[in-house]
Formats: structure tokens, sequence, C-alpha cells
């Protein structure tokens, strides 16, 4: 199975693109999750710095921005509840 290699370019990803892509292996590929609802209001908090700093390395870790990650926290605790 091909693996998808890391593209750096946008002319390198459209190349890739172009080729037979029924031997990727999909089992790399995560699921990715859109925000595409409005952001109207605004959370101000004030945390220990060890906890902000885990907060940034976690989100670090995965990717996104750490205010991302603290929406996700606070949407899977929401979910979890119900």
């Amino acid at each position: 199975m091909k693996r998808v290699p890391e593209l750096k370019t946008d002319a390198e990803a459209e190349a890739f693109l172009e080729q037979d892509l029924s031997g990727l292996d999909f089992e790399q590929f995560k699921p990715m999750r859109f925000e595409v609802a409005k952001k109207e209001a605004a959370l101000n908090m004030r945390l220990p710095v060890a906890l902000m700093d885990a907060i940034r390395a976690r989100a670090r870790a995965k990717g996104i921005p750490y205010a991302r990650y603290v929406r996700m926290v606070l949407e899977a605790d929401l979910q979890r509840g119900q």
C-alpha cells in the first residue's frame, strides 16, 4: 500500500492527486473536524501557568491552536454529559 508523502507545495499536492490513488493506504488518515459555526461569544479566564503550559503542549501535539483544543475539550465533556 502507498503512503501519502509529505507535500510541501500546492503544486506537489496537485501532482500527487493526478496519479492513480487506488493503492493508497487509507488507514493512515485521521478524521478531521471542520469548524463552521460562527464564534459569537468569548470566554476569558485566568489559569495557573502549569495548566496553560499543559494545554498548549497538548494542542501542539495534536497540531491545532490551543483555543481550538480548549473548545474541543469543552464540547467533548458536554457530549459525554448527555
